[in-house]
């Protein structure tokens, strides 16, 4: 069964709110790791607001990168623990 968009889109924000907190913490680090289109991984990033996770961008423009700061209400440990499930839901491959 596919999972629906509202579940793709939790686990996407899932994903990249740890990759973020794991180091791989630019938007074309994230498409190294996952190929995941740059609008795709530029949009998840700024959504993350919306699941009370707070990240924030940290120095210049080109050399900066993102800082997970709170995760709010998500258990990052969870998320840690379950990323085999959240990648295969994602179709991604993490090189």
């Amino acid at each position: 069964m596919k999972a629906s968009k509202t579940k793709t889109s939790f686990y996407r924000r899932l994903l990249v709110a740890q990759l973020i907190s794991s180091g791989t913490n630019t938007v074309p680090a994230i498409q190294a790791l996952t190929a995941m289109p740059r609008r795709t991984a530029q949009d998840t990033i700024s959504a993350l607001a919306e699941l009370g996770i707070c990240c924030e961008f940290i120095g210049a423009t080109k050399d900066g990168y993102y800082h997970i700061s709170n995760w709010g209400p998500i258990n990052p440990e969870w998320v840690n623990n379950n990323m085999v499930e959240i990648t295969e839901l994602l179709n991604y491959t993490l090189e």
